[in-house]
């Protein structure tokens, strides 16, 4: 049964969305403190000194090398431990990732008229605006606002869908950037020893790309709210470009807050919950969030590779060959597209992983290595 402060809550969280403007239309409107909506409880996990990290923590690895044994080397230990690393000469020009976060920046910073007939919470509809996908469901909301393109094999968003205000830079940078995507996918299937084409083609991994281009406004009270909750990716691949003049980009390691330091030129590539999923807990979705600024706005366009929604194709765990030294049982049942994003979404990002929802109890001892529930691969 709904209390009072509840429906309080449900009143203001309805009466900022029917603005259809955004957590920009706030800043626009001059509000000098932040609304209880997007209050945020204090985080007890400490944040790390930067002088007290590792440069290495985050590896950027050159995709230029012609080593390739040596980067799979480095994208294997990257993506089995912390998650995330940076890529550099990636083939993507700096010029259009450059104009990419202008073209996104200059969407959101328009009249809030001029965006309003993008905003919808229509997940069918393949260009949609709005603040916080989560809004209804989450216990509070982010200070950030997103353009969404779907571009999935069965009808991507195409150019004339797209915005106006970013529509060139961000079809020429989404191309590109299902390039590289396919690159990191051979990189990864090898750094699990298995053919170059197999996430890709066999698994799937590519089938669809999932775009959001974040705004994330200057706010007047960022030490009550978040950019970004903690969470993991719901995909198998994220591939992110970030604004290098603001960072607010922050991975959870060893129980505690680490920057992931903004690089010129690079993109930030992080291993997605379904991969971890299918890797069977080799590859590591880790949780990341991003903070909020008093100093500036962020801009960030985040490539998720995954299905789409309606997707019904089963992932399973990868299961090692029964006799090998490293054969494991499987840590998860078998899920679709459709029915993970049903979760993710229907939780929001409550700070909670998604994973944990698809997860296999531990077998009694005495219980063979066997499971319905595995996928097996060649």
């Amino acid at each position: 049964m709904a209390t009072g402060s509840s429906r309080l809550r449900l009143r203001d969280l309805q009466a900022f969305d029917d603005t259809k403007a955004g957590v920009k239309g706030l800043v626009d409107a001059g509000v000098t403190t932040v609304p209880a909506i997007f209050h945020h409880r204090p985080d007890p996990v400490p944040v790390a000194n930067p002088s007290d990290v590792e440069d290495a923590v985050f590896p950027v690895i050159d995709l230029a090398d012609v080593d390739r044994d040596r980067v799979v080397v480095q994208v294997r230990a990257a993506a089995e431990t912390v998650g995330f690393f940076q890529v550099v000469n990636h083939g993507i020009p700096g010029e259009l990732m450059d104009e990419t976060l202008s073209a996104v920046r200059r969407f959101h910073e328009q009249p809030a008229e001029a965006k309003r007939p993008y905003y919808t919470r229509d997940q069918t509809r393949r260009v949609r605006y709005h603040s916080n996908f989560d809004l209804f469901q989450s216990p509070a909301a982010n200070w950030r606002d997103t353009l969404f393109l779907e571009m999935s094999q069965e009808g991507p968003a195409t150019p004339e869908e797209m915005p106006a205000a970013c529509r060139g830079a961000l079809a020429d940078y989404l191309a590109a950037v299902q390039r590289l995507g396919a690159m990191m996918s051979e990189l990864l299937s090898e750094a699990l020893g298995l053919p170059a084409g197999y996430l890709g083609q066999d698994v799937g991994c590519l089938d669809g790309l999932i775009v959001g281009a974040h705004y994330y406004p200057a706010c007047p009270e960022p030490h009550l709210t978040l950019g970004t909750t903690r969470h993991s990716d719901p995909c198998f691949l994220t591939l992110l470009l970030q604004d290098t003049a603001m960072g607010g980009l922050q991975v959870l390691l060893e129980r505690q807050w680490v920057d992931v330091p903004p690089l010129a030129g690079a993109l930030v590539v992080n291993i997605g919950d379904l991969l971890q999923l299918v890797s069977n807990d080799r590859l590591k979705s880790v949780e990341h969030r991003v903070v909020a600024s008093g100093v500036g706005s962020r801009v960030s366009v985040a490539c998720l590779f995954r299905p789409q929604y309606t997707s019904t194709r089963a992932y399973g765990p990868l299961v090692i060959a029964s006799g090998s030294d490293d054969t494991r049982l499987p840590a998860y049942r078998s899920t679709t597209t459709a029915e993970f994003m049903a979760y993710y979404n229907s939780k929001g990002l409550d700070g909670r992983s998604a994973l944990d929802h698809f997860r296999l109890p531990p077998p009694p001892i005495s219980t063979p290595s066997t499971s319905a529930d595995s996928a097996s691969f060649p």
